[in-house]
């Protein structure tokens, strides 16, 4: 049996203020094999995007634990840690976060960016995504030039392009139309499970949520299947 590609165990979250502890997450558990995906939904300050930020490494947990591809990144040296988070998760936000004075092609490359100069497999890679999200014919297009769906696919490309292990998507079709959302939901349920990645979208749209595998609500900081 393959080992899960992402396992969170009694991931709790708590701030403490000077006259109360708040606990943001509370018990969530959940496994998920490669080429899974699944839907969290829940009111505004449920704690969605704070289960996000922990999953892809950017905020630590109080306890609990969280494994991608078998490894625990919280174990790992911020050096580490930084190179595990650009190789194993990738990142698609509701802004998209393209940046302005680059390209498609080259915002697309961002992530190989980081180990210098990317290389040719990089290249080839990134034009072979931008043609599977329909963008083959934009590839020297500024952010500017594009659409808010075609700029949507762009982050759903680079999000893939190092094969990571996890996406984590926060509201991926929170500003576009319903044309342009319904095409970025159907690359979001077809790429990543091509690519046998797991997929986890934070979504209001309970059109999107709908159509994922698993979906969950987040309540008082826990986790409940939603039927």
């Amino acid at each position: 049996m393959n080992t899960p590609s992402l396992v969170v165990s009694n991931l709790r979250k708590v701030y403490q203020t000077n006259s109360e502890e708040i606990v943001v997450l509370d018990s969530v558990s959940f496994t998920l094999q490669a080429g899974e995906n699944m839907a969290i939904v829940g009111p505004s300050g449920a704690g969605k995007s704070t289960l996000l930020q922990i999953l892809g490494t950017l905020d630590q947990p109080t306890s609990g634990s969280v494994q991608v591809a078998g490894m625990d990144p919280f174990q790992l040296s911020e050096n580490q840690q930084a190179k595990f988070r650009n190789e194993r998760i990738g990142f698609i936000f509701q802004d998209h976060h393209l940046l302005p004075q680059w390209n498609v092609l080259e915002n697309t490359l961002l992530p190989a960016l980081a180990n210098g100069k990317p290389r040719r497999e990089h290249q080839e890679r990134a034009v072979s995504l931008l043609e599977r999200v329909g963008l083959s014919h934009r590839l020297g297009h500024l952010p500017s030039q594009l659409s808010g769906g075609e700029r949507e696919r762009v982050a759903v490309a680079r999000a893939l392009l190092l094969k990571p292990a996890v996406v984590l998507a926060d509201e991926p079709t929170g500003n576009l139309d319903q044309q342009s959302a319904d095409t970025v939901a159907q690359l979001l349920l077809e790429v990543p499970k091509e690519e046998n990645t797991v997929l986890i979208v934070v979504t209001h749209s309970t059109t999107l949520a709908d159509q994922m595998q698993k979906c969950f609500e987040l309540r008082l900081g826990q986790l409940h299947l939603k039927a």
